[in-house]
Order: C-alpha cells, then sequence, then structure tokens
C-alpha cells in the first residue's frame, strides 16, 4: 500500500488529537502521574487482549526487544511523563507549541544515527508543516488561562518531553530495521518495561500506594482516561510505530506532530472557541507542508 507510512501518521495525529482533549482533563483532576500509571496499565491489559483474540505472531529477537523496550522507557515514561507535567504547568496549548520541535530534532538525530537522509522536498514539507503548526498553537487562547501556574519549569518540562519524543522514535525505528513486527505486538513490547519503571518514580515519590484510592474519588478522571488509553497508548502508538516503520523518522515525526490542527475542530465544538483567521491560515500553511511531504 503506497504512503502506508505517512497515512498512519496522520492518523496516529488524530487520535492522540482526541487523546490531548481527555488527558489534558483527566491531568487537571488526578495530576501527571495518574494519568501516566493508570493508561499504561489499561494499554497493556488491552493488548494483551489483541494479541491473544488474533493470535499474533509475538515471538521477535532479544534485540528488537531491547530497543522496543528502551523506546518505550524514553518515549512513554519520560516523555510523556514530561509532557503531562507540562501540561499542567503552562496547558496543552503552549506545552504543544514546544512540542513541535519534536520532529526537527527526531529528523536530525535519524541522520546521524540511522544515516537517513532526506530530500530538499522532504526538508521543505517539514519545515513548512512545523511552520503552519506554530502559527495555529502560538495564536489559539486557552481557557481558563488561570488553572495554570504559567513559569519556565513548564516549558524545560515540554522541551524535555519534545526529546524524549524524538528518541523513542529512533530506537523504535532501528528495531523495525532489524525485522519485521507487527503494530500492536511492538506496542506491547514497548509498554512492558515502562509500567514498572513507573511504579519505581512512584515509589521514589511516594505516589504509588494513593493512585488507585484517588481515582476512586475521581471517576471522571478514571473515565478520561479509560477512552484516553483506548485510543492513544493502545491505538495511536501503534499507529505510530506502523508509520516510523514505513515511512523516514523526520516525516513520520511531522506528520504526527500536526495533532494541534486535527483539534481545531475539536475546541471548536468541545470548548466552543472561534476559530480565528490566523489559526486557519496556519492550518493551510501545515497542509500544503503535508502535501508535499506525501509528494516528496
Amino acid at each position: 500500500m503506497p504512503y502506508i507510512g505517512e497515512i498512519s501518521a496522520l492518523i496516529t495525529a488524530l487520535l492522540w488529537a482526541g487523546t490531548a482533549i481527555v488527558f489534558t482533563e483527566a491531568t487537571k483532576i488526578v495530576g501527571s502521574y495518574v494519568v501516566n500509571i493508570t493508561r499504561l496499565i489499561l494499554a497493556t491489559i488491552y493488548l494483551i487482549f489483541t494479541i491473544l483474540i488474533f493470535n499474533l505472531n509475538y515471538q521477535i529477537s532479544w534485540e528488537q526487544i531491547y530497543l522496543l523496550g528502551l523506546s518505550g522507557i524514553i518515549g512513554l515514561v519520560f516523555g510523556d511523563g514530561f509532557l503531562f507535567k507540562s501540561f499542567q504547568y503552562i496547558g496543552a496549548r503552549l506545552s504543544m507549541l514546544v512540542m513541535t520541535l519534536s520532529p526537527t530534532i527526531a529528523a536530525l538525530l535519524a541522520y546521524f544515527y540511522l544515516g537517513e537522509e532526506l530530500s530538499v522536498w522532504g526538508i521543505l514539507g517539514i519545515t513548512i508543516t512545523i511552520s503552519g503548526i506554530s502559527i495555529v498553537v502560538f495564536k489559539r487562547s486557552e481557557q481558563p488561562s488561570d488553572d495554570y501556574k504559567k513559569n519556565n519549569l513548564g516549558y524545560l518540562f515540554a522541551f524535555l518531553g519534545a526529546i524524549g519524543q524524538a528518541i523513542n522514535l529512533i530506537f523504535a525505528k532501528e528495531a523495525f530495521q532489524i525485522g519485521e513486527i507487527n503494530g500492536f505486538v511492538a506496542t506491547f513490547y514497548r509498554m512492558v518495561p515502562s509500567v514498572p519503571f513507573m511504579y519505581l518514580i512512584g515509589f521514589l515519590y511516594r505516589k504509588k500506594r494513593n493512585s488507585l484510592f484517588i481515582l476512586k474519588q475521581k471517576k471522571d478522571a478514571l473515565n478520561f482516561i479509560l477512552i484516553g488509553s483506548f485510543i492513544g497508548p493502545f491505538l495511536g502508538i501503534t499507529f505510530s510505530l506502523i508509520a516510523v516503520a514505513y515511512t523516514y523518522v523526520g516525516i513520520a515525526s511531522t506528520l504526527m506532530s500536526t495533532v494541534p490542527i486535527l483539534m481545531l475542530p475539536i475546541v471548536k465544538y468541545y470548548y466552543k472557541e472561534k476559530l480565528s483567521l490566523i489559526a486557519i491560515i496556519g492550518a493551510f500553511v501545515a497542509v500544503v507542508g503535508i502535501a508535499i511531504l506525501f509528494l516528496k
């Protein structure tokens, strides 16, 4: 199937657009740690049932397991952990603005570590797409703004999240280069080591024992996490791995970063925000960049 990597990346962005909304709401209620550990556990359960029901081949090399596990720890534990923490400090809009750095970081790492060389059209497409995303994210207002502390620590967390997301794609790509892996199986091997690492962090910060108790009290947050875990860590990450397997890391990362563009209709109808002319122009610019990446 032509453009399977690019199409999978856009599907990932669409899924993550919904995830960004529900996880932001959940994080505001119960905090980033509870959201992160719960979504990993739920996604792992979803994946186990999927592998068993569809009898997927889960036998891959130890080197692939190591690379995927490392990818999961870096991306799911540290990358997403810092991103969720930034949601608490500066909100989803500014966090996602900083996260637009991730495709550039990923492309540079892929060039030096994997030897991936993008064409001039590929670089142009990435640049235009990121520019469009930045216009949309920078222009959008975020209500209620009083919920966020808005200090430099939030920007640092978002930047560390962008680095984590870029690095995790490199290790995942390397695992796929060794041999073919089913997307759901690859996601499962990313999840498994991430859960104990999250518990370790919870133990160090004395949050582990409070997570279940908090969710029992905050049923709204639990509902958000149940939905977000299915469309994000379960489906979204699986499609992101398929994208990385079938196209350049820089291109996949760029297309997956179009979340703010795809969030426009969501925030219009969910948050009742009015879309500005600048936001529409930014979306158009991003679409032009996406078209170049498909026609590269």
